[in-house]
């Protein structure tokens, strides 16, 4: 299956999302509503909140409050990426200014913790104490996560494991409120699985996006090429590399972790393509994806069920 006929299995409902979202935007201060449009205008292909609504349809489940969900996810996952842009010192995200960039730090910050209270808002109109619990838990996990990232920043001796805690707790996490949420609105004995499904799939995801820093470019990606090693993140590529490369290849790299500089990097995307770096992780990510879609072998067969699989395949061909 490609995007668009995992996307057509559930083409009214995701479009219900984005309505939902937007009619839920309302403030009665107008900057918070000027810059909530800006974000949702942003485009993106919403993968949580498709991951939410496919999984709620796989475990079975017939009713609306999937809409509201998803919708949920969306707004969580937009307000992490407003925050960490800020972290980051970002300018370009999907394309577009960031809001940080387009408005300022303050506007950044305060429109994300906007959008959190407005989430949790929503969560408690739904009425449902597990999955309240299910966001709420994620949100903290989510924070963790971002803390965990900021320690590994400009360590060169970060190890994969500690990379992988990272993708665990900041990328990952999203997806696992998806499909927990769908399955407790479906049929709550499919919780497990789907919850295995996410962890994976968003490990394979992350992967995959790392790799694309050393082998797209700004126009296909929407951020700029090299950004990780700028802001001195160890990510995977970087973290096999090391190991892979020549002595004063792996001196060169640590150093641009530890000073998160791009003086270097034409040599270091070099090396991190000639060493089979790219390969190892692209092999992880497989591994990951892989251990997504054995997940789901309990789940009923239907067309919802597909559509994650294809999904999962689909995050290791990925180009933006």
């Amino acid at each position: 299956m490609n995007f668009q006929d995992i996307l057509a299995t559930v083409a009214t409902d995701f479009t219900a999302v984005d309505d939902f979202i937007l009619n839920h935007l309302d403030s009665r201060v107008p900057l918070i509503m000027q810059v909530g449009h800006y974000l949702v205008e942003g485009g993106g292909k919403r993968l949580r909140p498709l991951v939410c609504l496919l999984a709620a349809k796989a475990a079975g489940y017939q009713g609306s409050q999937h809409i509201p969900a998803a919708a949920i996810i969306e707004m969580l996952h937009t307000a992490t990426l407003i925050h960490d842009d800020v972290v980051d010192e970002s300018d370009l995200r999907r394309g577009r200014a960031t809001v940080n960039s387009a408005w300022n730090n303050a506007t950044a910050v305060l429109v994300g913790d906007f959008l959190i209270s407005r989430a949790f808002q929503l969560i408690v109109s739904l009425k449902n104490q597990t999955i309240s619990e299910i966001m709420s838990d994620s949100t903290c996990i989510i924070a963790e996560g971002e803390v965990l990232q900021l320690i590994n920043q400009r360590d060169p001796d970060t190890t994969e494991a500690r990379y992988m805690d990272v993708i665990y707790g900041k990328t990952a996490q999203l997806f696992v409120a998806a499909t927990e949420t769908g399955a407790v609105l479906g049929n709550e004995s499919y919780r497990e699985a789907l919850k295995k499904y996410a962890i994976h799939f968003g490990a394979a995801f992350q992967i995959i996006d790392d790799v694309m820093d050393y082998t797209s470019s700004a126009d296909i990606m929407g951020k700029n090429l090299g950004d990780d090693l700028a802001e001195g993140k160890p990510t995977l590529p970087l973290i096999q590399a090391i190991k892979m490369a020549a002595p004063e290849q792996a001196e060169q790299i640590r150093n641009a972790i530890k000073t998160g500089g791009l003086a270097h990097l034409a040599a270091i995307i070099e090396t991190v393509k000639t060493t089979g770096a790219l390969v190892y992780c692209r092999q992880r990510a497989t591994e990951e994806s892989q251990l997504a879609i054995a997940a789901l072998a309990d789940l009923p067969e239907s067309i919802y069920k597909q559509a994650l699989v294809g999904l999962a395949e689909l995050a290791l061909n990925r180009v933006s």
